[in-house]
């Protein structure tokens, strides 16, 4: 069993998606993501890109790309390798732009490897993220209806 602090559920219109944190990866990222799901942050935030064969990404309040929660984070690239269900921080190009969107690989996408901050795995519900509507941007694009974790639960 995941250890509940570091579990976390995402309700979405497609279904439920359990992602398991890897603070042994990422302790910034996963400490940032718990506090943003904390107040509330992701809840009614869409899937803004969507593509198909390599990623679902969400966490702009905006739902366009291109916001944040304002507090940009130091990378923590890592040797954990983008393969289906890795979950990774989205940034612009400044490897220390990471702030509150993250994306969830449908494939494998290696081409990533160390140079974006993965911090989690879909544990279940992977079938659930490959029903997210597809579009850059999405047109009417699911969301994430609430984001909690599971030792709050």
């Amino acid at each position: 069993m995941a250890d509940p602090e570091n579990t976390l559920k995402l309700e979405t219109t497609k279904g439920d998606v359990v992602i398991e944190m890897r603070p042994d990866l990422a302790p910034n990222h996963v400490a940032r993501i718990k506090e943003l799901v904390r107040e509330g942050f992701y809840d009614g935030v869409v899937f803004h890109r969507v593509i198909d064969g390599f990623m679902a990404q969400t966490g702009c309040p905006q739902g366009t790309g291109t916001g944040g929660s304002g507090k940009k984070l130091k990378a923590e690239f890592n040797a954990e390798p983008h393969v289906r269900g890795v979950v990774s921080m989205a940034r612009a190009q400044n490897p220390d732009s990471g702030d509150s969107q993250f994306f969830i690989c449908f494939d494998d996408a290696t081409f990533l490897d160390r140079q974006y901050t993965a911090w989690g795995k879909v544990i279940s519900g992977m079938d659930n993220v490959d029903k997210i509507k597809r579009g850059e941007p999405v047109r009417d694009p699911d969301k994430i209806v609430r984001a909690t974790i599971a030792a709050d639960a």
